[in-house]
Formats: structure tokens, C-alpha cells, sequence
């Protein structure tokens, strides 16, 4: 089977057929879906699907572009969910910031500021960590080998800095998604060999990032069999083996996961 570790189903996009969207992907092999807590405004919604379908798991953090809306006191009451897998999607995000350099300076350390207290909840509770690492790889390597002792992660949507690699060491996973169907993807699918095989998970982020040939398109959890197609064409294994790999390698990092 395939596990989508990163596919945000609690969207107002699936509200009216979440049903369908669950199916479809179960006829494509995708057994197991993962909902990261990005927006606390959606929590519950995921919640609620966790409890609705038993193929569904959930994440309890808070994105770096709501960073300001953090507030621990909230997430407490759903962390302890059974469902619960991890903590995140937590990071840095650099990509959009502010034009005066007193208010980037104060985002970025706004930002690092809460993804810290994610970082040290996760090793409190013992909880992995889902990671948002985008323009700022950098700021997040520090910040992972400063704040060490957690449980291990993924890098969501794995952005193909080798630098970042060397977190596999620490039980890092590096999550791939659609963007390696891309046609632009050349530094991903240049470093992709490189990558730890019992490292590799694969991961939608949808509705975003739809793999090719559709992008321009909602994406949806059954697209992970495109992200598989695309690993298999850039590695020496078969299908099943793929399917087979990145599955155990997700349920060796969530652990919940049956």
C-alpha cells in the first residue's frame, strides 16, 4: 500500500466529497492519509475526519505563516487524540516576507520563536515533527541540530538542499511530493539518489502541488501513485518495492500508524 504522510483532507476543497476523494485513493493503493495541523482554524475539521474514517490520521502544530495565531494552550486538548501522530506542520518560511527590514527581522524571529517551543512539545511528548523548510534551510538546520533530541521527522516537501541531509543521522525522513513529476525539478531529481532509501516517504501536500500531468488541477491523495512512478523511474527498484519501502518508512516514523 502507499501512505500519504502530507495531504491537508480538513480543506474547504473536499468538503463536498471527501467521500469520493477517500475512495478514489483507495482504489489507487493509498491505504492511509495523514492531515497536518497547519491552521488551527481547520483542527477540528481534521479531528473530525480522523474519527470519521479510520484510514485517517492527524498532526498537531501550527505553519510558520501562522506563527502569530500560535497558541499551545488550544493544541493541548487534541494532542492527546489517539489519532494524533505528530507535531507540525511547524518550520520557517522565508519565501514571503515582509519589505522593511525591522519587520523581517521580526517575522523571522517571530517564526523561529514558535517553531522552538514546537520543536521542544514534540520532545516532551515524544512525538515526531513535521517540518515546513522553505527558503530558510539554513535557520532550520541550526535550529534541529541546536534543539536536539527529538523523536525524528520528516522534511516536508524536501527541498533538495544537501545540506539538510545530513539530518538522517537524527531520524529524519525526507518527504516527496509532486514537485519531482515537475519539469523544473532538476535539483531534485539530481539529489534524489542520495537520499537514504530507508529515509524515503512519499506525500501529496494536497490540495497543492499537483504532479504532473495535472497540474493546474486540485490535487488529491490518489496522485501519490504518480510520486511513485517518478521514484521508481529514478531508482532501482520495482513498484512493489517502492510501495513496500516508503510504507514501512512511514510507519517506522509514525508510529500510530497501523
Amino acid at each position: 500500500m502507499i501512505i500519504d504522510t502530507h495531504c491537508h483532507l480538513d480543506d474547504a476543497r473536499y468538503n463536498d466529497d471527501i467521500e469520493e476523494v477517500i475512495v478514489r485513493a483507495k482504489e489507487q493503493g493509498v491505504e492511509r492519509f495523514i492531515i497536518p495541523g497547519a491552521d488551527p482554524t481547520t483542527l477540528q475539521r481534521a479531528v473530525e475526519l480522523s474519527e470519521r474514517f479510520s484510514e485517517i490520521y492527524f498532526s498537531v502544530g501550527v505553519h510558520p505563516y501562522d506563527a502569530s495565531n500560535y497558541d499551545k494552550s488550544f493544541l493541548e486538548q487534541f494532542v492527546t487524540h489517539p489519532k494524533c501522530v505528530a507535531i507540525g506542520e511547524c518550520g520557517l518560511d522565508y519565501y514571503r516576507l515582509p519589505e522593511k527590514e525591522d519587520e523581517i527581522v521580526l517575522e523571522k524571529e517571530l517564526q523561529k520563536k514558535v517553531f522552538i517551543e514546537q520543536i521542544e512539545w514534540a520532545k516532551e511528548l515524544k512525538l515526531p515533527l513535521i517540518v515546513h523548510v522553505r527558503e530558510s534551510s539554513a535557520d532550520c538546520l541550526v535550529l534541529l541540530e541546536k534543539h536536539a533530541g527529538v523523536e525524528g521527522g520528516v522534511l516536508h516537501c524536501y527541498n533538495a538542499n544537501e545540506e539538510l541531509l545530513k539530518l538522517a543521522d537524527k531520524n529524519f525522513y525526507y518527504g516527496i511530493g509532486g514537485v519531482i513529476t515537475f519539469k523544473n525539478a532538476k535539483k531534485l531529481i539530481n539529489v534524489f539518489p542520495k537520499i537514504p532509501q530507508n529515509k524515503l516517504i512519499i506525500e501529496t501536500d494536497a490540495p497543492y502541488l499537483t504532479p504532473h500531468p495535472h497540474r493546474g488541477k486540485r490535487n488529491e491523495p490518489l496522485y501519490t501513485k504518480l510520486v511513485a512512478l517518478k521514484m521508481v523511474e529514478l531508482s532501482e527498484i520495482n513498484m512493489e518495492e517502492m510501495e513496500k519501502l516508503t510504507t514501512h518508512n512511514a510507519q517506522q516514523l509514525f508510529t500510530k500508524i497501523g
